[in-house]
């Protein structure tokens, strides 16, 4: 699931963009604009993308306060909306790219809003994780294109050292998830249950047994949201990026062959974050995708 986001996520994000890698070459290209009035900002000179990365950093920091507010007050009719807000426009987005007609922002929205609703306020394991391969093509759509190859890695390295703080020092991602899915019984990022064969015993007697069913408890696997997105939008600025690197060395020239270079590294971490780690234990990814994703730039830098 992370893997097919990435690459249906390279088809929304190239479909937006205004510019094209062709011969190692940035040309313009014409691209379908932003749905529902969403723009992004204008960038005239490199600056802007410093900028920009300073006003990114800040919105997250008020996010997650108002998030973690809401939480510790128990508003879950306003967090389950503000959830569906998010998810009704990044799947229009999304959708939105896949019709060349007048109404396609129309025509998106009326998809996107019935699977908002039963993401949001119905639970349905297979329709949560279909919705998820979705919703952050929509989100990186908008974020691409307002960052640059430096802001990108200060971001990964950013957010891997807050992943890092926030489920081994803090346990805040913790206790997010496990609110979110116990009592919003909502979750942004893939969950998969899977059932051992004590468990697989006790509910093939249930369906045997007349009496009343009860409650059974199941492992989960879970993998946070932000571990999808944050590689997504590395892959799409690198498939616009032409950059001059210091130190002598020659330019670094993005495109599709770098940008599937970052998709890799950053399953390889993620793989092998998977095949290592205990089962019943958190686990911050981020780290992980980031050291992927920085081997991938890497071996892409040598080779093309």
């Amino acid at each position: 699931m992370f893997l097919l986001t990435q690459f249906i996520g390279l088809y929304v994000i190239d479909n937006y963009s205004s510019t094209r890698i062709v011969n190692g070459e940035i040309v313009n290209a014409s691209a379908q604009a932003l749905p529902y009035g969403l723009e992004t900002p204008e960038i005239e000179k490199p600056s802007d993308y410093r900028s920009l990365f300073y006003m990114i950093m800040f919105a997250f920091v008020i996010a997650i306060t108002i998030l973690f507010f809401l939480t510790k007050i128990k508003a879950e009719f306003i967090l389950k909306a503000w959830f569906f807000v998010v998810v009704t426009l990044a799947l229009g987005i999304t959708f939105n790219s896949f019709f060349q007609t007048k109404y396609a922002g129309w025509i998106a929205l009326a998809i996107a809003l019935p699977l908002a609703f039963f993401k949001i306020f119905k639970r349905n394991f297979l329709l949560h994780n279909f919705t998820e391969l979705l919703i952050y093509p929509g989100i990186a759509a908008v974020f691409v294109p307002i960052l640059n190859f430096y802001t990108i890695l200060a971001l990964l390295v950013i957010i891997s050292i807050y992943d890092m703080w926030a489920v081994w020092h803090s346990g805040i991602m913790q206790k997010m998830a496990k609110y979110q899915i116990n009592k919003l019984k909502i979750f942004s990022g893939f969950f998969v249950p899977y059932l051992s064969k004590k468990i697989k015993m006790k509910i093939k007697e249930m369906k045997k047994s007349k009496s009343k069913k009860k409650q059974i408890k199941v492992n989960i696997a879970l993998l946070g949201g932000g571990d999808v997105i944050f590689p997504l939008i590395t892959a799409g600025v690198i498939l616009k990026t032409k950059i001059s690197l210091p130190f002598g060395l020659h330019e670094f020239t993005g495109g599709l062959g770098p940008a599937l270079f970052v998709i890799g590294g950053a399953m390889l971490g993620l793989s092998y974050l998977f095949f290592f780690s205990q089962k019943k234990k958190f686990y911050p990814a981020m780290p992980f995708i980031t050291i992927g994703i920085l081997l991938g730039l890497i071996l892409s830098y040598l080779i093309f």
